[in-house]
């Protein structure tokens, strides 16, 4: 482990809420002392469940792993050492002592079938790494796994056994169904406590931990300890809408705080790895952050909607499109646009090569416009340090803003390895407790904009801020290494 009601009556609602408030007992006791077609409905919550769980044991899976670690057979050294060495055998041992074959590494998971030819899905986090996968069905029967195949990004795998001719494979559902509230079930193999099963609510929704580079996690308090990881999250109709993934945990088990990976981004992975091996993913080839209040205000958007384009990549396909910097993306391919992972799901998962309409937002109107996705570079994602002047020359002084900034030169551009592709000033100090330290402006960041006007010297700069003085927040786009984005100071 890493670090519901579409068929129920509405009383059942009534009970969920009563469970979460500590009022369940006193709920039931009224209901009891009332008439007895309520208490009927009560008791329906636990046939539900119970039906659930006797459906999905049966796909379930326990997954062991081991791996073989051994450590290369100790030489002694060549060199005048080396007749030491073979004269003082004691001496010999204690500097060989830590370097002996090291004892297998043993792993505990869950998974579930998704296809009764002997497809299982599970977590990365799970196989990774493992010499042997060994799989455990519900029913004792014992599998060694033939193939894994791995997608780390999203911490998906899938295994295959040879299936016996009973095997069943769990319904899938659809997670984007899935409404906060909702009653959900987690089974898995909690503590080696093969095949256990409990209940919670979806908590929240495109939830994301940094614990993989593509997430927008189901959050539940359905109880999730190590040993779940790999399980399956199901609904009331006993789908498959979430696996069972991570906890926030501070004592190493369940506090309340779990998270799924959403059956709709698993089932497009679970497909890529089975017809091609490998997850190939598209690309637009942009920088993006999300609309916050600040950007909100200063492109007249809605907060939450969209994602602001801060940069577009030369060797991407959004080059060749009207994309510009600026532009806020509203929707893509016929799909609404609500923030960064919403937007990076929505791309990888389109056709390579294939032009689809884009809604933007650009300068408070909306425009439509056409935008083709491309095959995504293995090594897109190199990141690059930005690299600040050691002893920066005599500056500007600071400004209202708290910043001293400086002009670009070629000393500047070769320290911080731009080349001779960035235009702008560069900050060079910044007031801790000035209006552009509280906006995010950091020492070693280079402006590029003020408002939508380019800057390209330290005069061009000054005149561009004299100008709002009057105004009560001043957008800039700055450039932080290979990535930008844009920061609005509020004086």
């Amino acid at each position: 482990m890493r670090s519901l009601q579409r068929n129920a009556p509405w009383f059942v609602s009534m009970i969920a809420v009563a469970v979460l408030t500590g009022a369940a007992v006193t709920v039931a006791q009224r209901a009891l002392q009332t008439d007895v077609p309520q208490a009927a409905d009560v008791r329906q919550l636990s046939t539900i469940f119970r039906e659930i769980s006797g459906r999905a044991l049966p796909s379930v899976v326990s997954i062991e792993t081991v791996s073989r670690r051994t450590a290369a057979q100790p030489q002694i050294p060549d060199g005048p050492f080396k007749e030491f060495f073979r004269n003082d055998p004691d001496l010999m041992r204690e500097f060989f002592r830590n370097q002996q074959p090291q004892r297998p590494s043993m792993g505990m998971g869950s998974g579930f079938v998704i296809d009764k030819s002997g497809i299982i899905m599970t977590n990365n986090h799970v196989v990774s790494g493992a010499d042997q996968v060994k799989v455990s069905l519900h029913d004792g029967r014992e599998f060694i796994a033939k193939e894994v195949k791995t997608d780390p990004e999203t911490d998906i795998a899938i295994i295959r056994i040879d299936a016996p001719a009973d095997l069943q494979a769990m319904r899938m559902g659809n997670s984007e169904s899935a409404q906060i509230g909702d009653w959900v079930l987690a089974v898995g193999s909690p503590f080696e406590l093969e095949f256990s099963v409990t209940a919670g609510i979806i908590s929240a929704k495109q939830r994301g931990r940094g614990i993989a580079a593509r997430e927008s996690f189901l959050q539940t308090d359905a109880a999730i300890n190590p040993g779940n990881s790999g399980g399956p999250l199901l609904n009331l109709d006993g789908e498959v809408i979430g696996i069972n993934t991570a906890i926030a945990s501070r004592s190493g088990g369940s506090d309340g705080i779990g998270f799924a990976i959403p059956i709709s981004m698993a089932k497009w992975v679970s497909r890529q790895l089975i017809e091609n091996g490998e997850v190939r993913r598209a690309f637009l080839g942009v920088g993006i952050q999300p609309v916050d209040i600040n950007v909100a205000e200063s492109f007249d958007a809605k907060v939450g909607e969209g994602a602001l384009v801060t940069q577009i990549r030369r060797d991407g396909p959004a080059a060749k499109s009207d994309l510009q910097v600026g532009d806020i993306i509203l929707d893509y391919a016929g799909k609404r646009v609500r923030g960064l992972s919403n937007l990076q799901g929505i791309v990888e998962r389109l056709a390579i090569g294939k032009t689809h309409p884009m809604t933007i937002l650009r300068k408070g109107k909306k425009q439509q416009i056409k935008v083709a996705v491309a095959a995504m570079p293995k090594e897109y994602f190199g990141s690059r340090t930005s690299r600040q002047p050691s002893t920066p020359p005599k500056n500007e002084p600071k400004n209202e803003l708290g910043l001293e900034v400086r002009d670009l030169d070629a000393d500047i551009l070769e320290r911080l390895d731009l080349g001779d592709e960035a235009d702008g000033v560069i900050v060079v100090d910044v007031d801790t407790d000035g209006a552009a330290y509280s906006a995010g402006i950091r020492r070693g960041m280079i402006i590029q904009k003020v408002e939508d006007q380019s800057v390209s010297s330290l005069d061009d700069f000054n005149a561009e801020i004299k100008k709002r003085d009057s105004n009560p927040r001043i957008r800039l786009f700055v450039r932080i290494g290979n990535t930008s984005r844009f920061l609005v100071i509020r004086k």
